[in-house]
């Protein structure tokens, strides 16, 4: 991962693709939202969404999984070519979630990040504060989800 001061605004992260199965659909939905329209294929196409639908829960979760994965994986290639580590912290919060368009059973939704804000934290000092909008968009061009994130960055230096 990259420290505060080598992020620009505007700078974009491919985060992967998930594709959402009729099957890890319902088991998502029967352990955190377990509502017809995402436990029955015949109860989602009487719904509003047309055919069995992902969870939004489900939609975040896998976006959250994907900015895990490719964390590590940037964090393993620094470490491979002997760069120095930027340990992340947590996020402080999140605004404007919206779940724009179902997603249905086999729809594949591919998720990209860009950094639209950044700033020096005034109340940790060694840290910056990295705001990020988010996408989610499926096999058709539509975009489905959308968050703006924000997250503690470390300032290179820094040995919290």
């Amino acid at each position: 991962m990259r420290f505060f001061e080598e992020i620009e605004i505007g700078h974009r992260r491919e985060l992967g693709a998930y594709t959402f199965t009729a099957e890890s659909i319902k088991t998502f939905a029967a352990k955190f939202d377990p509502q017809r329209f995402h436990l029955d294929e015949e109860e989602g196409k009487n719904s509003l969404f047309g055919g069995l639908a992902a969870s939004g829960w489900h939609v975040g979760s896998a976006c959250m999984s994907l900015v895990v994965a490719d964390g590590q994986r940037l964090a393993k290639e620094a470490a491979a070519r002997g760069a120095e580590i930027a340990v992340w912290g947590p996020s402080p919060g999140f605004r404007d979630l919206r779940w724009i368009r179902p997603v249905l059973a086999g729809d594949t939704v591919a998720y990209v990040s860009v950094v639209i804000d950044k700033r020096t934290s005034g109340s940790r000092p060694g840290w910056g504060i990295l705001t990020a909008r988010t996408t989610g968009t499926n096999q058709r061009g539509e975009e489905v989800y959308s968050i703006t994130a924000t997250a503690f960055v470390p300032m290179r230096g820094n040995k919290a």
